[in-house]
């Protein structure tokens, strides 16, 4: 075995756990392939029984773990931020007496919730109880409450969901 990799220290760099290469994001993964294995159970259930139910949760997750680490690749949470904290002050929500610090927790819990909940399938409707849960964990001190932190959530995500292919959630965004 080789010591001559590299280490990245930077605080994005997500460095995979076992292989300390960048860009590893286990959440995208594991949440991928855990939506796809069950699917794949369940097809592979329905059409070849119990063996087929098994080969079903494997390729199922399998693929589904690819789709959950490209999802969560394609969202940069430095570009995000740097987006939002430049944008903020034009969205209609924002209160004008409050500053970009406020509302940031929430912007962050959009686009960090779009990387761990988006693969799921489920719609923005379904998620927003998992949302509101993480902005009220993470908010630190901000005085925005969830009420109007929401709306930057969701356009956290909104924005986040248009970069990234596809339809995930299928609410036509």
């Amino acid at each position: 075995m080789s010591d001559d990799k590299k280490t990245v220290h930077e605080p994005d760099a997500n460095l995979d756990p076992l292989s300390g290469e960048t860009g590893a994001h286990p959440v995208g993964t594991g949440i991928g392939a855990a939506s796809a294995g069950a699917a794949g159970a369940a097809i592979g259930g329905a059409i070849g029984g119990p063996v087929g139910a098994v080969v079903g949760a494997v390729v199922g997750s399998f693929s589904g773990g690819l789709v959950g680490k490209g999802v969560a690749e394609a969202i940069d949470p430095t570009v995000e931020d740097a987006y939002w904290q430049s944008n903020y002050s034009s969205r209609p929500y924002v209160d004008t007496s409050a500053t970009y610090e406020d509302y940031q927790p929430a912007y962050r819990t959009g686009y960090e919730g779009y990387s761990r909940y988006g693969a799921t399938g489920k719609k923005y409707h379904e998620i927003e109880p998992d949302l509101q849960r993480d902005y009220e964990t993470n908010r630190g001190k901000s005085n925005v409450t969830w009420d109007k932190a929401k709306h930057a959530t969701r356009d956290a995500w909104d924005r986040v969901e248009r970069a990234v292919p596809g339809d995930i959630d299928k609410d036509g965004r």
